[in-house]
């Protein structure tokens, strides 16, 4: 018997035939991986009959060789077992694809709440200015506020996030989003009004941050997601502009696409209801958050849905990360880039309208073009997939910003009316890819172990363009007058370029 096994354990090694009294061993062509030690325990146990046993051959991985050596009984009970694995392994599969899904799915409503915010700051403008009596230097202060709470969320990211992990930070972040929202609902005095903008900032940051880092960490269609997360905060501000514009006809029908939101709450005395549906949509994102993420790290967040984890340690023992993200200077370009390509993207968006009614001659329903703009935004990140992969991401950056330059030359120096409303939807069309390509391409060129962090600055910081901008805008308006939009516009136009420009094209090296 034990001259048996010996003979047996020498066929996995030289896979040579072997012959004895009490064996009959058959070669059929069948690929089988290796020789299991339970095969070799059913030698033992079927020792002094004349049976066959299944083996299989240890040679090279294209091996069509099978060796049967073992007893009708030892196949049945092996047949099961082979063919459980495969379907196990199918049904993990197919609920790894189901988690990434519902992960990616949580992570766009929470995009959503973002587009929601601010889709509806610019039309609601006119009604909090009567509302409280200010003018437009003092209602900049939302603006103000808001931009001090995005600078303030996006360093507390990095810290919250290294200490906490992801999905806590989502949590928090969504949580003061709701707290901010509540306090608005009530109309408060205008200095708590605009304090809310600011607790309101410091959320938004965070999810901002959140969200970006998740999609940016994806290695399945990572670009494509990036630009369809986008695309929905795009839509949102699309829809949401239509619904809080209030656009109406000679006999003064309601027009809106959105049923979220209500076309009339700017023209009753509880305008500030309005806060309740962005404080409701902020609530089912928690229990999204909550329910999905489970308070978990993003890397093991990844892993839950099949994702392999990645090195994440620094090179740099015991540095302080904060410093090691601020001395990379490719970080400073990519947040700087972000906060003025954000900036102009909401302040064409909400200003325009004043520039086309004031400048030429619009009437009511010039509130469709800012509606015009958010939907170009949207189609534009997902039409132009096909062109940037085409181009490469830095070329087709270049021609986006160069096309989007000419489109607001149009709408500074023609005068027309529908030419400068199709214009500015084409200047929303052409803007629209730029942000999704430039996080994906801050993920080629930043140190991996930095990542995560990394691209929350750089989120939350070119979110903070959403305040800053249109506050600079509103302040040269005082002065200037609107007709200072469109110079404004192609200026910071112009520096975008500049600032692609020199964002290397290449990975860091590690310092």
């Amino acid at each position: 018997m034990s001259r048996t096994v010996e003979q047996i354990a020498a066929l996995g090694t030289h896979a040579n035939k072997i012959s004895t009294d009490s064996l009959a061993i058959r070669v059929q062509a069948h690929p089988v991986p290796s020789v299991s030690a339970r095969s070799i325990r059913s030698v033992k146990q079927g020792s002094g009959r004349n049976e066959d046993i299944e083996l299989a051959t240890l040679g090279r991985p294209d091996s069509k060789t099978r060796h049967q050596v073992g007893t009708e009984s030892n196949e049945k009970e092996l047949a099961p077992q082979a063919q459980e694995h495969p379907a196990s392994s199918i049904e993990s599969d197919n609920a790894e694809k189901w988690g990434a899904r519902l992960q990616f799915a949580t992570v766009c409503w929470s995009i959503l709440t973002i587009g929601w915010n601010d889709g509806a700051t610019g039309p609601l403008l006119p009604r909090i200015q009567d509302h409280y009596h200010v003018g437009y230097a003092v209602v900049s202060l939302i603006f103000t506020l808001n931009f001090v709470g995005f600078i303030v969320g996006a360093l507390a990211n990095v810290y919250i996030v290294d200490k906490l992990g992801f999905g806590k930070a989502m949590v928090i972040g969504a949580s003061i989003q709701l707290i901010g929202y509540a306090i608005q609902s009530a109309a408060p005095p205008f200095p708590l009004f605009v304090a809310a903008y600011g607790i309101n900032g410091v959320g938004l940051a965070l999810q901002d941050a959140g969200g970006n880092a998740y999609v940016a960490s994806l290695k399945d269609n990572s670009k494509t997601k990036m630009a369809l997360l986008h695309s929905i905060y795009g839509n949102l501000m699309l829809r949401y502009g239509f619904a809080r514009h209030g656009f109406t006809n000679n006999t003064g029908t309601g027009v809106f696409l959105s049923p979220l939101s209500s076309t009339q709450f700017s023209k009753i005395s509880h305008w500030s209801f309005q806060y309740l549906t962005a404080l409701g949509v902020t609530l089912v994102n928690i229990v999204f958050l909550i329910s999905v993420f489970r308070f978990r790290r993003l890397e093991v967040a990844l892993a839950d849905v099949g994702q392999a984890r990645t090195e994440t340690s620094s090179p740099s023992n015991g540095e302080n990360k904060y410093r090691q993200i601020f001395r990379i200077k490719e970080v400073h370009y990519l947040a700087t880039m972000l906060l003025i390509y954000i900036g102009v993207a909401v302040t064409i968006g909400g200003w325009s309208v004043t520039y086309i009614i004031n400048v030429r001659g619009g009437g009511s329903n010039s509130g469709y073009i800012s509606s015009g703009f958010g939907g170009g935004v949207a189609l534009g990140r997902l039409a132009l997939l096909g062109i940037t992969k085409l181009l490469g991401d830095r070329n087709a950056v270049f021609l986006y910003i160069l096309l989007a330059i000419c489109l607001e030359l149009v709408v500074w120096l023609v005068p027309s009316l529908i030419g400068d409303a199709i214009a500015v939807s084409f200047v929303g069309f052409v803007l629209g890819p730029i942000y999704p390509i430039v996080i994906s391409h801050a993920g080629k060129i930043l140190p991996h172990w930095l990542f995560a962090g990394c691209v929350g600055w750089i989120a939350g910081f070119g979110q903070a363009g959403s305040a800053f901008v249109p506050l600079i805008t509103g302040a040269i308006a005082s002065a200037r007058g609107i007709e200072a939009l469109q110079p404004l516009m192609v200026a910071m136009m112009g520096a975008m370029l500049v600032l692609w420009l020199i964002i290397p094209s290449t990975a860091r090296r590690p310092e």
